[in-house]
Formats: C-alpha cells, sequence, structure tokens
C-alpha cells in the first residue's frame, strides 16, 4: 500500500495527538511538521523521523506531503487551510474551522477550487452514543428534535495550564464548538438566531484575560431551540476534567448523553477521578477513540475519493452561530447567524 504524506502545523497537545494516530495508519506516515517553538518541531519530528520546515509556507511546498494538518491556536486556521489547499494539498483542520465567518468562506473556496479534500475534526460525531443518537433521530424513534441542552463545562487547569492561547479564544469557541455541530447534525437544521451572555472574573483575578463562563440560546430555522453552556472554572478537585452533557427533547422522546463518567472510575490515597477514554485512548498499545477513528476518516476519503462525513459548509455555519454569540454578549441583543 502506497503511503500519503502527512505535514503537520503545530506541535502542542493536538498535533503531537495527531502525529502518533497517523503514525498508526498503514497508509499514511509523518513526514513533516513545523511549529512556533522551533524546540517542540524538532521533538515531535524527531518522534517519527520527519523533517522540520521553518514556517507553514515551506511546509506547504513539501513534496512529499499529501495531508496538511492544522493543529494551531484557533485564529491562525483559516490563512493555514488556504494555504494548503492552494498547494493542492488535503487538509484536515482543528476545531473550530475558523474564527470568523468570511474567512471561513475564503477557506472554503480555496478547497473547492483546488478540488482537495478538507474537514474539520468535529471528532464527537465519531463518539458511539453521539453517532447512535443522531441514527435513531434520523430514523424518526423520537419524533422531530425540537430542544436540546449541552454542557460541556471544564476544570480551570485547561485555560490555565493546558492550553497556554486561552487569553486569545474563549470557553464557547474552545468547548461549544463541538457542541453546536452536535446538534446541528442531530436536528439536522441550521441556527438563524442567538441570544447570548457572559460571566467573568475568576479567570481574569487568576490572570487569564477570557470570561468564565457563556451561556446562548439558539433559535434553529424549523422553530427548535437549544441552549449551549460552556464554563471553565470548575475546580481541579473536580473527577474529571470535563463535563459533558447534551439532551435532546423531541416530539414523542428524549435522548440523555452524559459523559461525564466514561465507564470507568478510579479511588486512589490522592484522588478520586472518572479517566477520560471515549477521545483519545490507548488499547494495548494502540490508538484508539473517537478522535482516531474522526482522522482515519480522512485519510480514508482522500484514499477512496469520497467526501467526508463533517462538510466545511456545516462548520462554516458552526463558525457563524459562535460569531452571533459574541456579538450578542457585546450587544445585549438576540443577533441574527
Amino acid at each position: 500500500m502506497s503511503q500519503l504524506g502527512v505535514g503537520i502545523i503545530g506541535a502542542g497537545i493536538m498535533g503531537r495527538v495527531h502525529a502518533e494516530i497517523l503514525a498508526d495508519h498503514p497508509a499514511t506516515r509523518v513526514v513533516a511538521v513545523t511549529s512556533r517553538t522551533r524546540a517542540s518541531a524538532e521533538k515531535l519530528a524527531g518522534d517519527h523521523g520527519a523533517r522540520v520546515h521553518p514556517d507553514p509556507a515551506a511546509l506547504v511546498a513539501d513534496p512529499d506531503v499529501d495531508i496538511v494538518v492544522v493543529a494551531t491556536p484557533d485564529h491562525l486556521h483559516a490563512a493555514m487551510v488556504c494555504a494548503a489547499a492552494e498547494a493542492g494539498k488535503n487538509v484536515l483542520v482543528e476545531k473550530p474551522f475558523t474564527t470568523d465567518p468570511a474567512e471561513a468562506d475564503q477557506a472554503v473556496a480555496a478547497v473547492r477550487r483546488a478540488g482537495v479534500k478538507a474537514m474539520t475534526l468535529f471528532n464527537h460525531r465519531w463518539v458511539p452514543a453521539y453517532a447512535q443518537a443522531q441514527a435513531r433521530i434520523a430514523a424518526g424513534d423520537i419524533g422531530r428534535p425540537r430542544l436540546a441542552y449541552a454542557r460541556k463545562n471544564d476544570t480551570r487547569h485547561v485555560p490555565i495550564r493546558m492550553i497556554p492561547w486561552a487569553e486569545g479564544t474563549t470557553c464557547a469557541w474552545f468547548l461549544s464548538s463541538h457542541d453546536i455541530d452536535l446538534v446541528c447534525w442531530m436536528f439536522d437544521d441550521e441556527v438563524e438566531t442567538v441570544y447570548a451572555s457572559a460571566v467573568d472574573g475568576v479567570l481574569r483575578g487568576l490572570g487569564v484575560d477570557t470570561p468564565d463562563a457563556i451561556q446562548a440560546q439558539c433559535r434553529f430555522r424549523g422553530g427548535g431551540v437549544a441552549t449551549f453552556e460552556s464554563c471553565w472554572t470548575y475546580p481541579d478537585t473536580f473527577p474529571t476534567m470535563t463535563d459533558s452533557f447534551v439532551e435532546i427533547v423531541g416530539e414523542r422522546g428524549v435522548i440523555h448523553l452524559d459523559r461525564k463518567c466514561e465507564q470507568i472510575e478510579i479511588a486512589t490515597e490522592d484522588a478520586y477521578q472518572y479517566p477520560r477514554n471515549l477521545l483519545v485512548r490507548t488499547v494495548h498499545g494502540v490508538p484508539a477513540g473517537a478522535v482516531r477513528d474522526a482522522i482515519w476518516h480522512l485519510v480514508d476519503a482522500v484514499r477512496h475519493d469520497r467526501e467526508p462525513l463533517v462538510t466545511l459548509e456545516s462548520s462554516r455555519h458552526v463558525t457563524a452561530v459562535l460569531t452571533a454569540v459574541h456579538r450578542s454578549i457585546a450587544s445585549g441583543r438576540p443577533e441574527v447567524v
């Protein structure tokens, strides 16, 4: 089997996850890495026998690169997707797709002109329970969905220690992007208006200039309503880093999706924990989980000339919704998507 060369832009947490998963795919090999921090790029490249490029422009120009992974801070995604597509490379970009609808339009246009495959890593669509829920809703088992509530709340560890660029984003961009994609997919509909509010004080008091929590109520074109909650000020003593819950209420039934405890609880002398394993895990030394399945899906779309499950147009809609969320926070009024 001939292998596709992968170039990774960004050598942080997700860049390393992508590299490990793609190195395990029989049809791909990591050939190039670039990052804002040279040392981290060299470390990741060394782990996979790849070369280091000085910047993204050099990486996308590398003739051995067939797929570009964009694993940078949120606001840098659009330019790199455009550059990769214009160089004729397939693209896998971390969520959110972009942080500006106009930039999203430019990226979609660049991908469509080039005729390459591209997908945002909305990996929650590959969590088995979420995929099962979407299939049951599509089959009509709960009737037409009319109401949703989606909560994704993190501990303070995430904005304070895990991501060094938390001031450049918000909990809604970082967390609710997943839930907005999921609920739009399950509703098979798009949001038309948004009313949102934010609270702050805890993180700014700790030196991180970003809101503590955001709630947004969204009305869909078909009349359904969804509330999206994101927060990242849970105390680090909470037994899981992420408290994730989704409820879908239909005309004839309801679905609850609670990921707070992912089938395992561990108590030691130091802590009581719910370890996470649905998204990223290693089973008998082999990468597994929803992130792996989503990444492999894009690889197989490239290999077999198929369109990915997550379309760029749906990812662009998530960006538009989140942009309206932040406009509403600023204006204090409902905003049109």
